[in-house]
């Protein structure tokens, strides 16, 4: 298990305060705001942690303000209603007295049902393509300096882009693109802990899809980005620590927003999860401030 997965299973193993109230810490990176994904994931342990017997099968959530990564972040969860089926819990996020993050989670005891799903898409598979360690090796002094110092950092997900070459290039393509993901170390069995991890992982790449339309980088100085809304649906049982197909779009920017949306299966082309996030994307400039 990497430094960095070790790291992130820390953070997701939150202080209980309280009855209904946790504490969570973030990693110190040098980062000006929480990574989002990070809030995500934290915010779902704790609903997860009101919850007996049933996994979670989607959640709902909303960024408020920016997180501040050197104070704790406290999380405030809500019992909405525990129904003969399904279970409702609402999250909300606190820093310095204020709600960064609210979001609502649904959890549903397993049962039969009918069945279909879409076919993945035809791709190679992860053992096929270049390791993030040999993707380093090779393409690391042809990147752009603000996406290159995103590859360098060591992290708890392994990402292994199917086509790496718009990360060389500032052509504008069809807006779409798959990446294998896993968790750089085993898990253990608890489904609970693997949904998790997958909503941490989540909030990765999907806004960069909008990017490439226009040929830019998430790490362009010259763009304001930020998560506004995440949406995650869990279809069926997986492991975060297997290799899976996150397959994303972005159908549309506009008006100072893009929205994106993803599709993630195992190797052997089961759907198991689904995603949609809108995001801010507009250009920089002095008369526009961040979004508060």
């Amino acid at each position: 298990m990497s430094r960095a997965l070790e790291q992130l299973l820390s953070i997701l193993d939150l202080e209980p305060l309280e009855v209904n109230l946790f504490r969570g810490l973030s990693p110190q990176v040098g980062w000006q705001r929480v990574f989002g994904g990070q809030v995500i994931g934290q915010a779902l342990v704790a609903a997860h942690r009101t919850v007996e017997g049933r996994p979670a099968h989607s959640l709902h959530a909303y960024f408020l303000r920016p997180g501040d990564p050197s104070v704790p972040i406290i999380y405030e969860v809500d019992r909405i209603r525990d129904g003969g089926s399904f279970s409702t819990r609402r999250v909300v996020a606190i820093q310095h007295g204020q709600a960064i993050f609210s979001m609502a989670a649904s959890f549903h005891r397993q049962e039969p049902g009918l069945h279909h799903q879409m076919k993945m898409p035809e791709v190679p598979p992860p053992e096929a393509l270049p390791s993030e360690a040999e993707l380093k090796a090779k393409l690391l002094d042809r990147l752009p300096p603000q996406v290159r110092a995103y590859w360098e950092r060591e992290r708890p997900i392994e990402i292994r882009p199917v086509d790496v070459s718009r990360y060389l290039s500032s052509e504008s393509r069809t807006p779409s693109q798959q990446v294998w993901i896993r968790a750089t170390g085993r898990l253990g069995d608890d489904l609970a802990l693997h949904q998790c991890v997958l909503a941490y992982a989540s909030d990765f790449t999907l806004l960069d899809t909008a990017l490439i339309a226009h040929g830019r980088f998430i790490f362009d100085p010259r763009l304001m980005l930020a998560s506004l809304d995440h949406a995650l649906w869990f279809h069926r049982e997986f492991r975060a620590d297997d290799w899976l197909l996150y397959a994303q779009d972005s159908p549309t920017s506009g008006v100072g927003r893009a929205f994106c949306r993803g599709t993630l299966f195992t190797r052997v082309g089961v759907l198991v999860a689904s995603t949609a996030q809108e995001g801010l994307l507009r250009e920089s400039a002095p008369e526009l401030t961040p979004i508060s």
